[in-house]
């Protein structure tokens, strides 16, 4: 679906633009990729990595929160990827204008920019974080869901719908815990702190989010949520893989951090369906109707009180499948 489309990824110099830029050329012939960024250097660089495909790339410096800027980049835009956001829990508390600004202004501007530049679909990137939020940052990314849900409104007989994507913290990615611990060890730790020992996470790498939100673009109408089936593991199991053998002394829960990642609550089974490989949690209010739930009839409606999150998951990791995973990482 996206040969011959110009698609835009705000944000698209970070650790998922980059994947989904790269995801796009390896399957499908686009016409054109924005790469929509505020920062100068890392275009740069980002073009160093791409310059074979320097035909299909194009970069162009913006923030979300100048909608201006947005109107001009949206031009000619048939599909915009966005995942531009404050995303450091620390950040987000100690600057809550900034992250206002950025992830909820932000949202604002994109949605309304597309819906004047006629895209045809907008993607958003969710997380586990802003369902039951506890920080700030989780409490804008939940305002952001639920604006861009909304942006389906008003799209009257424009063909321009939003759907959202919903994942944690893909494996490895910065200012998560395996990293954190590859330093420890890396220094020559020999013990692994553990914040608590009921701890759980998801386990999604970035293909698998990249490839949720190609789903999404190919089968959204307006308003899904959509969320990976995908395994979780514990910390404590993590740590032993990693180190086997290694002391765990408990540290603490850190603030606003959860024990686990909740992705479907049960508030939101009455609308959720089950796929083989995804949930969709579908739209409470509608606005057409090429908003059904379940259209192809292919989705299983959750039981009533039904949630998921990495603590109850009925797919678990052993310590020797996490380490297999990890040395997949290290591969790539």
């Amino acid at each position: 679906m996206l040969n011959n489309k110009t698609v835009l990824i705000t944000g698209g110099t970070g650790t998922f633009g980059k994947a989904f830029v790269s995801y796009v050329l390896e399957h499908y012939d686009p016409k054109k990729l924005i790469i929509y960024s505020r920062d100068e250097f890392k275009q740069f660089v980002m073009q160093n990595e791409f310059r074979q495909y320097k035909d299909k790339l194009r970069f162009f410096i913006g923030d979300v929160r100048d909608r201006e800027r947005l109107n001009r980049a949206f031009e000619g835009v048939d599909y915009v990827i966005h995942a531009a956001a404050m995303k450091q829990v620390p950040a987000c508390e100690y600057n809550p204008d900034e992250a206002i600004k950025t992830n909820i202004h932000g949202a604002q501007n994109v949605t309304a920019a597309a819906l004047d530049a006629g895209v045809k679909k907008v993607v958003a990137l969710s997380t586990d974080k802003a369902v039951n939020p506890v920080n700030l940052y989780g409490g804008t990314k939940l305002v952001s869901d639920k604006l861009f849900i909304a942006a389906n409104a008003y799209a009257g007989a424009k063909e321009t719908c939003f759907s959202i994507v919903r994942y944690g913290n893909v494996a490895g990615s910065r200012g998560s815990v395996i990293p954190f611990f590859k330093d420890i060890l890396e220094k020559g730790g020999k013990e692994l702190p553990i914040t608590d020992y009921r701890m759980t996470r998801f386990w999604i790498s970035i293909t698998q989010g990249v490839e949720l939100v190609i789903k999404a673009l190919e089968e959204s109408n307006g308003g899904e949520t959509f969320i990976s089936k995908i395994p979780s593991f514990k910390i404590t199991d993590l740590a032993q893989a990693m180190l086997p053998g290694c002391e765990m002394p408990e540290v603490g829960i850190r603030e606003g951090e959860k024990l686990h990642e909740i992705m479907v609550t049960e508030e939101d089974a009455p609308y959720t369906y089950e796929y083989d490989k995804h949930f969709i949690i579908f739209p409470q209010m509608t606005w057409n109707k090429k908003q059904m739930a379940n259209p192809d009839g292919l989705g299983k409606k959750v039981a009533d009180g039904f949630s998921y999150s990495s603590g109850n998951n009925t797919q678990w990791l052993s310590v020797e499948e996490i380490r297999e995973r990890l040395t997949h990482l290290e591969e790539h």
